[in-house]
């Protein structure tokens, strides 16, 4: 793995290129990776993928603790792995033991063995050991050590406890390692400043090509999570990439952008999909504002997204955004899509995370543009800025 970074726009915020063997494009950061369930996403078919802005939609995040039921780990590797056992040859897996949607880390549970996670099979408890035979099963080409993330409210005690573990792990894990993939070790610290940074310090001494960033999105405000990502970030190499989880609203990943994050996972795009919304804020230019929003309170509209659910688009022949060329939006409207929601339609979750994708791969881009051209704190601020005006419209107009 190669990681350069080619721009800084405002201070940390940072462009640059990510070369991996494996995969025949650049990735140029920051970037999105897509949610999966068991390396595929839940609701786009392998062959629309190709339909996808690309090289972007080429990082696919997946959690080994999807595994655990359906094939076997010896099958997988009788295979060759997932990139064969899936056919996606050319994209990039990024593992990561977390997933906010079905394998969420448990605390309570966690001990000096190894990590706790609820899973589908029930709350299950991970050794290096075990962890490490699901890595080397798979070859992903990028994967975070095991850690054992903690939330907001933890005690002081349990955080430092929880930095001591996986810092424990990272050594395990890296000493069994027999993987071509890339390492990237893991950062935690809770809701502590210090520990953040105590933990960083030490992560950045290993042997790895990356990091990590754990523990974010499990209970602490934006306001509490400023100093956290400069205490990691400010003790992290700047030639090395950071992967983070938990960010994932926009403003969260701007944040996250701001402080130097490069790669984001995110379940974002799941949860909108899930609930009927699509995402319609403008990408072109953040000045832009979007005619077609309405301010009904029906609408589900919030300056960044409406709900289809809503009646007030069962007669609504245009597409869910105007000019997106997205497959959704150029073969489909407003109506068809409502119509497949109210019916309880699977089509409607495929149609709309296949829009819903290319609009946040759509985001991204303007994004490292902004950074680029040296105006990413400005692009935020617009962004910010033109939501918080809407929904004070919105307040206005009850």
């Amino acid at each position: 793995m190669k990681f350069a970074v080619k721009a800084w726009s405002n201070g940390k915020a940072r462009a640059g290129i990510l070369q991996l063997g494996s995969c025949p494009h650049n990735i140029e950061t920051p970037a999105l990776l897509l949610t999966t369930r068991k390396g595929l996403p839940v609701y786009i078919p392998p062959d629309h993928l190709p339909s996808l802005p690309s090289p972007d939609s080429n990082l696919l995040h997946f959690s080994p603790l999807h595994f655990l039921e359906g094939i076997s780990l010896k099958a997988i590797s009788n295979i060759g792995g997932l990139h064969p056992l899936l056919g996606l040859h050319d994209h990039i897996m990024v593992a990561v033991p977390r997933d906010s949607i079905i394998s969420i880390p448990d605390h309570d549970s966690t001990n000096r063995i190894g990590a706790s996670f609820e899973t589908p099979c029930g709350r299950m408890l991970f050794k290096p050991a075990d962890y490490m035979e699901m890595i080397s099963t798979m070859r992903p080409n990028l994967w975070a050590t095991l850690a054992d993330e903690v939330p907001a409210w933890a005690s002081e005690k349990r955080n430092k406890v929880s930095v001591e573990r996986t810092l424990k792990w990272l050594d395990e894990c890296i000493t069994s390692n027999s993987t071509d993939g890339a390492v990237l070790g893991s950062v935690v610290g809770g809701s502590r400043v210090e520990q953040r940074r105590s933990c960083a310090q030490e992560v950045a001494r290993r042997n790895v090509e990356g990091f990590w960033i754990g523990g974010f999105g499990l209970g602490e405000s934006m306001e509490e999570r400023n100093p956290l990502l400069n205490a990691v970030m400010d003790s992290l190499p700047e030639e090395k990439p950071r992967l983070i989880s938990g960010l994932g609203l926009p403003e969260e990943v701007l944040q996250g952008v701001a402080a130097g994050v490069d790669l984001f996972d995110s379940t974002y795009i799941y949860h909108l999909t899930l609930g009927g919304f699509a995402l319609t804020f403008p990408l072109e230019s953040i000045e832009k504002q979007v005619t077609k929003h309405q301010s009904n309170s029906n609408s589900g509209c919030d300056g960044t997204k409406i709900n289809l659910k809503a009646t007030m688009y069962r007669k609504d022949t245009s597409p869910i955004v105007d000019n997106c060329k997205c497959f959704t939006c150029q073969n489909h409207t407003k109506a068809y899509i409502n119509h497949l929601l109210n019916v309880h339609e699977m089509l409607a979750h495929i149609l709309l995370e296949m829009h819903n994708t290319h609009h946040f791969l759509g985001f991204f881009h303007s994004i490292r543009e902004a950074i680029h051209e040296g105006k990413f704190e400005q692009f935020r601020q617009k962004f910010i800025g033109s939501r918080h005006e809407h929904l004070f419209s919105a307040a206005l107009s009850v």
